[in-house]
């Protein structure tokens, strides 16, 4: 080190000593030209030293983070990316070292990661310094806050996952490389979230402003990746540094890439799940990485599995096909390079090391949601590629159905009108795990084992009910979030008596159907003494989305509505649980899948906003077909005669009436006639599993262009609430 530049280092060194007036203990970072390009991380390519101690450590310190621009990792990284190595600068940051070895640290990006969706803000943290949670070392916890509806002042987050946070690193008074260390986090702070909901919405706040001040002046938004700490455990929140977001980068905003599987993994068990990243299906052979001269043995295009994955890993990363890792969570350094490098992930899946053995065949599936999977052997998957450039819209709305959080954002980045059946039983069923009634009346419970797990899952919450209204709300108004400001469609549940029963403690108060298609569900469960008060906490929920989220691009719907009595006692049920149709703009609309609402339309018009029609269960009572029935199962026709007079009825019945009309079912996702029937019709909306809805709209684009040369379009289309 020069002479002149060490005497300012000790100089600078001696001046904040003596403002502290006790012994500093700095960060040592460093910053080069070339790092945080919009193409290009290199994450953890060149070194950090945390907690230095003592001016000698200084001087030590900074030479070896000077030195950190030609190590072997750095080198291959400027090789790959084209980087001239004479031209890249290194600068050392000294920064005063946060307490957050007393509090907590983590990392934020003002864009969904995995997705690109740009209304979200993304955050992470674990106890301890933020290096255990880029370095992948925890799986940390996460939040997710809307930005559109925290600028128009809704301070509340939209969802959070709890992570195992398994350790926590401190401060250390070793050699140089061991000023700080990890140990165990305590049972007690491993149970509860490292961040209260209002230090989130804070740093959320934060990084919009951050995202902001880079944005340039004709409005493009500019994604940052942001690290935080926290400064005790009273103390203030601390942004200590803000860099480009690299993985939006590598996205095409042109076409638009999704990866199916073919093979129904339902019934398979995994070898290994943690949580996914990139929305991808890759295949592979393994080659678990145990220790560091493992590295030498990798051949292109196995699967990389390690226990986390470092900078030094990097030039075989770019030749895998996939990575797995014990664990990290989203924002780690395998997530980060994964992102870059295009390549799917899974992070966090304890224990994949010893699940699985180098050689062995297998299937990264990031495609289910949240969760990452890795499967045993090759299964067959497909990808589609759609040029969004010059995607056709047709005017006949193309909405999606929806049931899991999970994959509500990157199904949300579809140029689709928004969801036309968003169900709530999945997030029950899958999240949840219990009955509603359950949490309300424990006692009603006679297994102990289930009252048991019963606590166990409410266990933290102020109530059962809270338990079930908070994890319901971040469920559905994940996917509100995710659409906003499209409509999104949330239908009630809808469970059949024997579904409700498979609930934890869901026995307890469901009786035994002969027939539970048609029997104890839908509208007639709402009022009932048997589950008004599951109801209650069904209202307060979307109530919850609408009121205290802000996401008022929830509309309701109501399922297997029989009778025009039960239609006025389900909206005066509502009303009692504050949803009141028309305030706030609130809309309800009612599933059209009995014989009864489509010979009665004119009188459910004037109950609800809408009709949704359900074909599943609308050919089911037509034709008299037991749809879960495998006998009957060829009589079951969504294109019979008899179903194409009632979808005409319903259609031409709501337009007389200026309602809305959509269909939801299978039968367009499954028969593109029907698509097309429907669309001659003059429906308004036509709802479809999300594999269906790009090459449905190119379809419907064609056929209304054929429409337009030999007819009128259909009159009296009543407008939407989101196109005015």
């Amino acid at each position: 080190m020069p002479a002149d530049v060490e005497k300012q280092l000790r100089s600078s060194w001696r001046a904040l000593e003596a403002a502290e007036g006790k012994e500093l203990s700095v960060a040592v970072r460093s910053s080069a030209t070339a790092e945080d390009l919009p193409g290009a991380s290199f994450a953890g390519q060149h070194d950090t030293f945390l907690n230095i101690r003592g001016e000698e450590n200084l001087i030590d310190a900074v030479k070896r983070c000077q030195a950190s621009l030609f190590t072997d990792r750095a080198i291959s990284y400027r090789i790959d990316n084209k980087f001239e190595h004479m031209k890249v600068g290194l600068s050392v940051g000294v920064q005063k070292m946060i307490r957050a070895d007393h509090a907590s640290a983590g990392v934020m990006f003002t864009i969904d990661t995995e997705s690109g969706h740009p209304d979200m803000v993304f955050i992470t943290g674990a106890w301890g310094l933020g290096e255990n949670v880029v370095q992948g070392a925890v799986d940390p916890d996460e939040w997710y806050c809307h930005k559109p509806t925290i600028k128009k002042g809704f301070r509340k987050v939209i969802r959070k996952t709890m992570g195992e946070k398994q350790q926590t690193m401190t401060y250390s008074k070793g050699h140089l490389r061991e000023q700080v260390k990890n140990r165990p986090t305590p049972e007690s702070h491993r149970r509860k979230f490292c961040l209260s909901d209002d230090e989130v919405l804070k740093l959320a706040e934060a990084a919009i402003k951050i995202e902001d001040h880079y944005s340039d002046t004709a409005g493009k938004r500019k994604p940052m990746d942001i690290e935080w700490a926290k400064d005790g455990p009273e103390g203030e929140l601390y942004v200590v540094q803000a860099r480009p977001e690299t993985g939006s980068a590598q996205r095409s905003t042109s076409t638009l890439e999704e990866h199916y599987l073919d093979e129904d993994v339902s019934s398979k068990t995994p070898l290994a799940t943690g949580r996914s990243v990139g929305a991808k299906v890759a295949c592979g052979r393994v080659r678990v990485i145990h220790e560091q001269h493992d590295l030498a043995k990798f051949q292109p295009e196995e699967v990389l599995v390690a226990d986390t994955t470092t900078p030094d890993m990097e030039p075989v990363l770019r030749n895998a096909s996939a990575i797995v890792t014990n664990r990290g969570g989203r924002t780690c350094h395998a997530a980060i390079v994964a992102r870059e490098l295009g390549l799917p992930a899974v992070v966090g899946a304890e224990n994949a090391c010893e699940n699985m053995s180098t050689g062995q065949m297998v299937t990264v599936s990031c495609v289910e949601g949240d969760a990452g999977n890795v499967y045993e052997g090759e299964l067959k998957y497909h990808k589609l590629e759609t040029d969004l450039a010059n995607l056709k819209r047709p005017k006949t709305e193309v909405m999606v159905n929806l049931a899991n959080p999970g994959i509500a954002f990157k199904v949300g980045r579809m140029p689709c009108d928004g969801v036309g059946l968003a169900r709530m039983e999945f997030v029950i069923s899958e999240h949840l795990k219990v009955h509603p009634m359950a949490v309300i009346h424990p006692e009603r419970i006679s297994s102990p084992e289930e009252r048991k797990e019963v606590q166990a899952l409410i266990a933290g919450h102020s109530s059962g009910s809270e338990y079930f209204i908070e994890n319901l709300a971040q469920g559905m108004g994940t996917i509100c979030a995710a659409f906003y400001p499209r409509p999104v469609i949330v239908r009630l549940s809808d469970f059949k008596t024997n579904e409700y029963a498979s609930l934890l403690g869901g026995s307890a108060f469901e009786e035994q159907e002969e027939n539970p298609m048609i029997g104890f569900r839908g509208a007639a469960r709402y009022t009932h003494e048997k589950y008004r008060e599951g109801f209650a906490l069904e209202c307060a929920a979307m109530r919850r989305i609408r009121e205290e989220m802000g996401l008022t691009n929830l509309k309701l719907m109501v399922p297997f509505c029989r009778r025009l009595d039960e239609a006025h006692g389900v909206i005066e049920e509502m009303k009692n649980n504050g949803l009141v149709r028309g305030q706030n703009g609130l809309e309800v609309y009612v599933m059209c899948e009995i014989p009864n609402n489509v010979l009665l339309i004119d009188e459910f018009s004037e109950i609800f906003d809408g009709f949704s029609i359900g074909s599943n269960d609308l050919t089911q009572l037509t034709l008299g077909v037991d749809r879960d029935s495998s006998i009957v199962a060829s009589s079951f026709d969504e294109q019979d005669p008899g179903m194409k007079k009632f979808l005409k009825m319903a259609v031409e019945g709501a337009r007389r009436n200026r309602r809305h009309s959509g269909i939801c079912g299978q039968a367009p996702s499954d028969h593109i006639e029907v698509a097309q029937f429907l669309v001659d019709l003059g429906i308004d909306s036509i709802s479809l599993s999300p594999d269906r809805v790009l090459r449905t709209m190119l379809t419907l684009s064609d056929l209304e262009k054929e429409n337009e040369k030999t007819s009128e379009p259909p009159p009296g289309r009543p407008q939407t609430q989101h196109e005015g």
